[in-house]
């Protein structure tokens, strides 16, 4: 294992190991605009580094304002307006950087792993002015991340291979430990939006990591519910193994009895973690190799690249003794060309009209995972 520190020779950043256990290592580099980069690796990374595109124009301005009835934070964001939408593959701003012509956000030839802030960031690390308004009204304060997961254009979780998705639930574990460690976040949560179905613009595999400097109302709710019981390791032991889809000695992932959306889909664990950073070596791998059981699982359902949301929930600061990680997988497609639309009741009343039984999810689900031997 190397603790040598290695340099940059370009930027003189530094790329080091994450640990003194794992060879998982990390570079650093502040792009000119002063947002972070981090290209996460199995080896160090010390490309040089290429032209990058240009800062914005505009500083991005957001604020919060309290909603009364929903007893919630609306974010206002209205630089986002102007964000990438759906550009060509050659000009993905997420690929590496190959070319002076062609600039990316990613100013290599090539990498592992790549995270960094958000160009068109909801929140903020410093408070901005906030409007004078007849209610109550706060800073954005937060974080809000990409995490690219390779430098290939196309695939998913799905398609990589299972070392590179270890190294992506590793990375997705140090971010949690560096914005976990800020005084003003209080949650973190990673998440991947996948499809034009769930509004994707942007097509190369990536997801997100927002941190806030609040606990989101979803999260609230969980929160309470975990402090009274803990409801994921009972639901694991009485939902009976008909609503199984993987499972081995660490990780579960099964159709919850109460699903929401068709072919919903949870992973936990046998053992209680608050997060990722208490996970075993060999939890991290199960975990890895779960996620591209499922995303399989789900392609294969209509043969097609499955839309979702994915997310990753771990506990909020001071909650570690009771909030179990899970990840829900909430997918929109309940046929091959139907999309299961949230209406009149599920937005307005926030009561879901399923059109799935989740025996029947789960049935349909194990029947294709043992005719594809996943």
């Amino acid at each position: 294992m190397k603790t040598v520190r290695e340099r940059s020779s370009q930027r003189g950043k530094i790329c080091q190991p994450t640990s003194n256990t794992l060879p998982i290592f990390k570079r650093y580099d502040r792009k000119q605009d002063g947002r972070d980069l981090f290209i996460y690796g199995t080896k160090c990374h010390n490309l040089p580094w290429q032209k990058e595109l240009p800062p914005l124009s505009d500083k991005p301005q957001s604020h919060l304002r309290w909603h009364p009835l929903r007893q919630e934070w609306v974010c206002y964001a209205v630089h986002r307006q102007n964000r990438t939408f759906k550009p060509p593959a050659a000009y993905c701003p997420f690929c590496p950087t190959r070319t002076d012509i062609l600039p990316t956000e990613i100013p290599y030839r090539d990498f592992e792993v790549a995270v960094f802030e958000n160009r068109f960031s909801a929140f903020a690390a410093q408070a901005k002015t906030i409007p004078q308004l007849s209610i109550d009204s706060a800073p954005a304060i937060g974080r809000c991340e990409i995490i690219v997961y390779s430098s290939v254009h196309e695939g998913s979780l799905g398609t990589l291979p299972l070392k590179h998705l270890e190294l992506i639930v590793r990375v997705w574990r140090d971010r949690y430990q560096d914005l976990m460690a800020r005084e003003s976040i209080q949650f973190v949560m990673p998440f991947e939006n996948r499809g034009e179905e769930v509004g994707v613009t942007l097509h190369h595999p990536h997801g997100q990591i927002y941190a806030f400097s609040y606990i989101p109302p979803v999260v609230a709710k969980m929160q309470q519910a975990f402090r009274e019981k803990p409801i994921l390791q009972e639901l694991r032991q009485t939902m009976g193994r008909e609503y199984y889809l993987f499972n081995d000695d660490r990780v579960l992932a099964f159709v919850p009895p109460f699903q929401r959306y068709p072919y919903e889909v949870w992973l936990t664990t046998h053992q209680f973690h608050p997060g990722l950073w208490t996970f075993s070596e060999a939890e991290i791998t199960s975990l890895a190799n779960t996620l591209s059981q499922v995303v399989r699982l789900y392609d294969r359902l209509f043969d097609r690249p499955f839309p979702y949301i994915m997310l990753l929930y771990a506990a909020p600061k001071g909650e570690e003794s009771y909030f179990q990680f899970h990840i829900q997988f909430l997918p929109c497609l309940r046929t091959a060309d139907k999309l299961k639309y949230l209406a009149g009741c599920e937005t307005g009343a926030g009561t879901f009209l399923a059109d799935l039984l989740p025996e029947e999810t789960a049935a349909r689900l194990r029947q294709l995972r043992d005719e594809e031997k996943l």
